[in-house]
């Protein structure tokens, strides 16, 4: 789900889009039965708090506020993507996002630019970590456990390198990952991302991490790194490599 503007448009449908980048996609093999045929992904909806006491005097509540833009200056063009904080300092998005940059920029909800320090990816899963030298300005809880289908999500990204979205779905089910078999099952859900949604939290009812965004299907689903792969990989000193420049 990298927004990009360095390529074509998307081909025709495939059983999986690599990264719901404008025109980077991957033929893969058709996700397997039982998945649902007919789910229909979700409209934006706009975000509605539950509680007053979560809004920050700005009005933003913690979960839009954790949410950040990031673009990705490279030496072949420019193309976006989302991410959000685990900590005062840290980011997750994924590899793809954050791949062959020369240059990283970070925005928050209000445009705040944030400088970034460093940046890794994971050798495996489509995962990367992203530090800031600036704080940012909210950080969510993660969940106790990975969801079940049927589970609430909200998707929280920047479609289209856009404004800020949240869209809402359930989890329809669970698939081997299409692109890292070893890595064992991903989550699917009905919420819509678009490009530049990719690296974009999903979260549970209560406003708590349950994985990734990564991908989506030719159908209009979405494909997660479910939370205990997230943490499984963040817990392994070794998972992480220094991101390394583009090459021109």
């Amino acid at each position: 789900m990298r927004s990009s503007v360095r390529r074509g448009a998307i081909a025709a449908p495939v059983a999986l889009v690599l990264g719901l980048g404008v025109g980077a996609c991957g033929v893969l093999p058709e996700l397997p039965d039982p998945v649902p045929s007919d789910i229909v992904p979700s409209r934006a909806v706009t975000f509605a708090p539950q509680g007053g006491e979560q809004l920050s005097p700005d009005g933003f509540d913690a979960v839009q506020r954790m949410a950040v833009r990031i673009r990705n200056v490279g030496c072949a063009g420019l193309s976006t993507g989302s991410g959000f904080a685990i900590d005062e300092h840290t980011l997750i998005t994924n590899r793809h996002v954050v791949a062959d940059s020369e240059t990283l920029e970070v925005s928050t909800y209000d445009g705040q630019d944030l400088e970034v320090s460093a940046a890794s990816s994971a050798r495996l899963a489509d995962l990367a970590v992203v530090r800031t030298l600036d704080a940012l300005p909210s950080y969510p809880e993660l969940a106790v456990g990975d969801p079940r289908t049927g589970d609430a999500v909200s998707v929280v990204g920047y479609p289209e390198g856009g404004e800020l979205t949240v869209t809402a779905g359930e989890i329809v089910g669970t698939t081997t990952d299409p692109l890292h078999e070893n890595l064992g099952e991903v989550l699917i859900t009905d919420a819509a991302v678009e490009p530049g949604s990719s690296g974009s939290a999903a979260l549970d009812a209560d406003g708590r991490v349950i994985g990734v965004v990564y991908a989506k299907t030719s159908d209009g689903r979405s494909l997660l790194v479910p939370l205990s792969t997230l943490q499984d990989v963040l817990a392994d000193a070794d998972a992480f490599t220094a991101l390394p420049p583009c090459s021109s």
